[in-house]
């Protein structure tokens, strides 16, 4: 059996997030992605923690990969990336809009090599446009699209979120429009070219907010822990000082939830009857569930909604992840050999299949681990390919020795 894209090669151009969790995503699903990275490398090869000279952050984005690296701004490696492209499905780039075409690496250049291949771009603003070209890292697009807007309290400064949102909403959407493009190039032949726009990405991530704007007109503002649309539904702070989200989207839920906290006196309460007036009176209720929430210990809290099915979870930090006994259940942390870093512990793909699933075949690559290998798979023998390395085209990897963690 094989993996579901097992045969299909990508060509991934792009550093940090959005671009590389687009490739990795592919790759554990089979696809051959061949990582393109400049002499100096990913950008995120640089980012910490740092250990036996290689960023365990990139190893995290950039597994079941192998590393081509190329000067583009020499035309023999832009050669060698059409040569590539000629023999490939998919070219997912995250690069400045523009700056391909001037190398004559852009859509139009590589589908003259290759009609089928399916072109992704992934960019802040999008390929057109008056800020088509405007610089955008995860948190401007964070601010400029509208979801910072509505984080944080009430007329305090908005925080932003603590993972990178704008990037992996990203590098979803872009998935998205490469696996749909890989699914018309095999029925019509015909590969796309796609245009993924981080901003819109966010935007379209802020469903609800969009809506109420585009239906009221009115700017929808910042509600710290409550929710849009539900009451109650957010964090309450317990005994101990833990936090415990709950969320009770419906009149059953509620009804339990009350009873668990000792307010079912308070049902009777015709502000409290149905979803919409508990919303329209939220801070009378809050004023009395708060109060009987942080009489509780969050243990007991947890597991007393739980027995009766309210939705709920005590605030976990990253340890308390990875010790829970759900999440050790699922095998949600595998771990990987690194030529560098020994055995290291990672998180698998989210995605299960019933078979030949998103698996864990090979680590992040090394800087220019494969190059000679993907230069001879194009044609090139090895006195060219030394040619190529000794003048600065590409860059061929030393062996390394194999670590453990412990060193």
């Amino acid at each position: 059996m094989a993996k579901p894209l097992e045969g299909i090669r990508v060509i991934e151009l792009a550093n940090f997030i959005a671009g590389p969790l687009c490739g990795t995503l592919l790759a554990d699903m089979g696809a051959d992605v061949v990582k393109i990275e400049p002499p100096q490398g990913d950008m995120g090869r640089a980012t910490p923690p740092i250990r036996n000279g290689e960023s365990v952050s990139f190893t995290a984005l950039n597994r079941n990969k192998r590393s081509l690296v190329l000067d583009l701004k020499r035309p023999e490696a832009q050669e060698i990336m059409r040569r590539l492209a000629a023999k490939s499905d998919v070219f997912v780039e995250a690069n400045r809009p523009g700056a391909l075409e001037k190398m004559g690496l852009g859509a139009e250049h590589l589908k003259a090599v290759n009609p089928k291949i399916i072109y992704t771009s992934v960019s802040g603003f999008g390929q057109t446009g008056p800020d088509r070209r405007r610089a955008g890292v995860n948190l401007i697009i964070e601010a400029f699209s509208g979801p910072l807007s509505v984080t944080g309290e009430p007329g305090q400064m908005p925080v932003r979120p603590g993972v990178q949102t704008a990037d992996v909403f990203g590098a979803l959407f872009a998935t998205y429009a490469t696996l749909a493009s890989l699914v018309g190039v095999g029925r019509t032949g015909e590969g796309r070219v796609a245009d993924v726009s981080l901003v819109e990405a966010s935007i379209a991530a802020a469903a609800w907010e969009a809506a109420e704007y585009l239906e009221t007109g009115q700017v929808p503002q910042p509600m710290g822990n409550r929710h849009r649309l539900t009451a109650p539904y957010q964090l309450f702070e317990t005994s101990d000082r833990r936090y415990v989200a709950v969320g009770t989207p419906n009149n059953m839920l509620f009804e339990k939830f009350m009873q668990v906290i000792g307010l079912e006196q308070n049902l009777s309460d015709p502000r409290f009857k149905t979803y919409a007036e508990r919303k329209a009176n939220e801070t009378p209720l809050l004023a009395l569930v708060e109060p009987a929430i942080r009489a509780m210990h969050s243990d007991k809290l947890e597991a007393e909604l739980m027995k009766v099915g309210v939705p709920c979870a005590k605030v976990n930090n990253f340890k308390e992840v990875f010790e829970h006994p759900q999440i050790v259940a699922r095998n949600v942390v595998s771990t990987v050999e690194h030529p560098r870093l020994g055995t290291m512990k990672v998180t698998r793909n989210p995605v299960l299949l019933d078979h030949d699933g998103p698996g864990l075949p090979r680590p992040a690559p090394m800087l220019g681990e494969h190059s000679q290998m993907i230069l001879t798979e194009l044609g090139y023998d090895r006195a060219a390919i030394d040619a190529l390395a000794s003048s600065g085209v590409t860059r061929l990897a030393t062996p390394q020795p194999k670590m453990t963690a412990a060193e």
